[in-house]
């Protein structure tokens, strides 16, 4: 009879001071997973347009354009590699505080049965991942990280690496044959950003199961 008088009772005070404390922890740690996001695309970012900048300076002396776009290019290419690595990370990481913190708000869902209108679902789908990509205004699928931060800087350091690789063919291969060049260049920005969205594909498609 008592354990019957206390469900009815509903959830103790302990452990609904341990829930809201779970969805404050987790509420932080997504916030921290944004900055983090914001503060590595803003470096990766920062050094690109700083490289940029120095190789329009660098184009008035001669000889000196050609040295220093091989050392600054591939440097801010490798650096956008690993910007973008972690940029899928932390996009993973917020989806999965995301799923967290909508499997609480499901909790609180059935406490009461008017509870339901204030704790309405973000998407139509069953799961919490759904109901996570929906607070992010995005729907589970095959598209859910194309329109991320790491989607960002992977276009940028595509493009980044097509001309690289442009410019090694124009200068050291084809003795300046520009469409080759370009051949090359397109070819690899469509292997960098391909291969892109087959590994953030997996890495998305992993926590949707």
């Amino acid at each position: 009879m008592a354990e019957e008088e206390s469900r009815d009772a509903g959830p103790s005070a302990a452990l609904m001071s341990a829930i809201v404390t779970e969805q404050f922890v987790l509420q932080s740690a997504a916030s921290t997973t944004v900055s983090e996001a914001l503060g590595r695309s803003s470096l990766y970012l920062s050094a690109l347009s700083s490289s940029l900048i120095a190789l329009g300076f660098a184009s008035q002396t001669p000889g000196l354009l050609l040295p220093f776009a091989a050392a600054a290019l591939p440097t801010v290419f490798v650096l956008g590699l690993f910007t973008t690595v972690r940029l899928v990370g932390t996009g993973v990481q917020n989806v999965l505080y995301l799923s967290s913190i909508a499997r609480i708000r499901a909790y609180y869902r059935e406490l009461d049965p008017e509870a339901a209108c204030y704790f309405a679902r973000w998407n139509a789908g069953e799961g919490e991942t759904d109901d996570a990509l929906g607070s992010l205004a995005v729907k589970s699928g095959p598209m859910a990280g194309l329109f991320t931060a790491a989607s960002m800087v992977a276009v940028i350091n595509g493009v980044l690496g097509g001309v690289c690789l442009a410019l090694l063919t124009y200068y050291l291969v084809t003795d300046h044959h520009l469409p080759a060049a370009l051949a090359v260049g397109l070819s690899t920005a469509t292997v960098c950003l391909t291969m892109f969205y087959r590994c953030q594909h997996h890495r998305y498609l992993n926590i949707q199961r």
